[in-house]
């Protein structure tokens, strides 16, 4: 369901021009398409928009959220909520001096992806934060936010219940509006409400370049002041800052693929101030971000091998042939193909190989779902040598994909003025000290490409990603421990082909004894709700009335 990042598409387009510029695979420029994906736990969860899926049956509600009659544009106003317990070394100024004062959003601009305001109900804040909390008087950022009152009765209101639907790079202003339909039932007793993390949006946006990302050089050079600063640690601090000015005690949160990296990081920093997490198809606390983007490109092969069978056992002129080993031939040959002619469509831009193999992954990450509309995506480019369906995937990788058919939404373009492909390379970079020399880099690529005969090539290239990055990033791997913590639930697919299920367990591992309690799910894609009724029960449960599934507990 949700995923890594839907930039998958379109950070693949603007790195692969990027490295195009240098030619080769050299040790500046080997980023190329692939590493749109590097979402979820790295990318794909970035940036922006939506979905769930064709024929997901959403559990609780649809359109674009709940109604409010408690909401912005001239209703009553309820008595803000006052928390007693601080962000701790924060100063007085930016909590007991500040208010949250909010009012009717503005339409989201460039940074965020243009569009229309949200409309009735939305409320828009801008919140203080220091630059470093660290150093704490060096200088404040603003943070963007957005929230819709809960629309049930005040006295059986929890508190606010915050998002983050992935990426890094995606902005939860112009997103929460979009996905707040799948959330209908939460957002009866919840205050819904999101914010642009570092970076991204109206949240101090990094910038890499005038119109497209243009290298770390450009990064440095538009944003070097504020580099160092966009990490998820420096997120997770804003997060409690939130909490606080919110008025709740405890922070309630909903987290999905890069979001639950967030939310580990809360949880690390602040057990204590933990209230109900939900951690929805999880990072791999245990591995650094190139071992990421292996065990990755593993997961999303295991998933078209599947899809292959499927595909032979259900269609008498299957595109992928008879069986896994023959798709494999059969799209292996037609990526090849694409890279030396790419296909037309029915815009401007042609469908190339690096492409193609983004939009195939991102149909996997929607589950069986996805598999028929794979099937017909296949059968044009294929028999009629066009690729407009494969195209429209390649940009369609954000959460809630699964639900955009229904919404009749379209592809986004990859000349979007939004910054999150500069703001999921600033935010990884800034995050992962993997800093490769070309003998360790090209050695990955190998190893890359070895794992994935339809993937391997267009995901390998993300190995460079931050080889010549300016500033030093924070750790190999994130830390969630989180000893005194309450229950967190961490919920995730069997089938997940962008964060593999064995990344869950050790996610509830690395949380600690009697604080992380794994509710698997039996189904394919990235991330289960709404989509699948008995996860969906469980979630809810769990958020409304503090209760976490058994330790052990299988969705089918």
């Amino acid at each position: 369901m949700r995923t890594r990042i839907w930039i998958s598409g379109r950070l693949a387009w603007a790195f692969g021009k990027w490295a195009d510029r240098f030619g080769g695979r050299s040790r500046r420029a080997a980023v190329s398409a692939a590493l749109g994906r590097r979402a979820a736990a790295g990318l794909l969860a970035v940036a922006v928009v939506v979905p769930a899926g064709a024929g997901c049956d959403v559990i609780g509600g649809s359109g674009s959220g709940p109604s409010a009659s408690a909401g912005g544009g001239g209703a009553t106003r309820r008595a803000e909520a006052k928390a007693t317990n601080p962000p701790p070394g924060v100063p007085a100024a930016f909590t007991a001096g500040q208010r949250l004062d909010w009012s009717a959003c503005p339409a989201p601009y460039a940074a965020q992806d243009d569009g229309a305001a949200p409309g009735d109900g939305w409320e828009c804040a801008t919140m203080k934060a220091p630059l470093d909390y660290r150093r704490p008087g060096r200088g404040t950022i603003d943070v963007a936010m957005i929230r819709k009152r809960a629309t049930g009765p005040e006295q059986k209101r929890i508190g606010s219940l915050l998002f983050n639907f992935g990426g890094p790079g995606q902005s939860g202003v112009e997103g929460l509006p979009r996905y707040a339909g799948d959330y209908a039932s939460l957002g009866e007793r919840y205050d819904l409400v999101s914010f642009d993390p570092r970076g991204v949006g109206r949240t101090a946006p990094v910038s890499c370049g005038e119109k497209e990302f243009e290298g770390s050089d450009a990064c440095e050079k538009h944003s070097g002041g504020l580099l160092p600063y966009v990490g998820t640690s420096q997120t997770a601090r804003d997060l409690d800052l939130m909490r606080y000015l919110l008025g709740d005690e405890k922070l309630n949160y909903f987290g999905v693929s890069y979001g639950t990296e967030l939310g580990g990081a809360y949880a690390h920093l602040f057990p204590k101030n933990v209230g109900r997490l939900v951690l929805e198809a999880p990072v791999d606390p245990t591995q650094d971000r190139l071992q990421g983007d292996l065990s990755q490109v593993k997961a999303v092969q295991l998933a078209f091998d599947r899809f292959a069978r499927h595909c032979a056992d259900t269609y008498d002129d299957c595109p992928t042939g008879s069986d896994p080993e023959q798709a494999d031939q059969r799209v292996v040959e037609l990526l090849d193909k694409l890279r030396k002619k790419p296909a037309p469509t029915d815009g401007t831009e042609k469908l190339d190989g690096d492409l193609a193999a983004h939009a195939i992954g991102n149909y996997l990450d929607v589950g069986k779902e996805g598999w028929g509309p794979l099937v017909k995506a296949l059968s044009e480019v294929m028999e009629r040598g066009t690729g407009s369906k494969l195209l429209q995937k390649a940009y369609d990788h954000a959460p809630g994909a699964r639900v955009r058919p229904r919404l009749g939404l379209g592809a986004r373009s990859q000349t979007s003025g939004d910054n999150a492909v500069s703001a999921f390379v600033a935010i990884t970079c800034a995050d992962s000290n993997l800093r490769p020399g070309f003998t360790e880099a090209e050695e990955m690529i190998k190893r890359i490409e070895a794992a994935s005969p339809v993937f391997g090539e267009a995901w390998s290239s993300s190995v460079y990603l931050c080889y010549d990055w300016p500033f030093k990033g924070e750790r190999a791997t994130p830390e969630v421990s989180a000893d005194g913590a309450p229950p967190i639930l961490v919920v995730a697919n069997t089938g997940d082909p962008t964060t593999p299920y064995a990344g869950a367990k050790h996610m509830v591992d690395e949380l600690g004894e009697d604080v992380g309690v794994l509710l698997t799910v039996r189904a394919e894609g990235h991330g289960s709700y709404p989509c699948t009724r008995c996860a969906t029960r469980a979630v809810n449960t769990y958020l409304l009335d503090g209760t976490a599934p058994g330790h052990g507990t299988t969705c089918s």
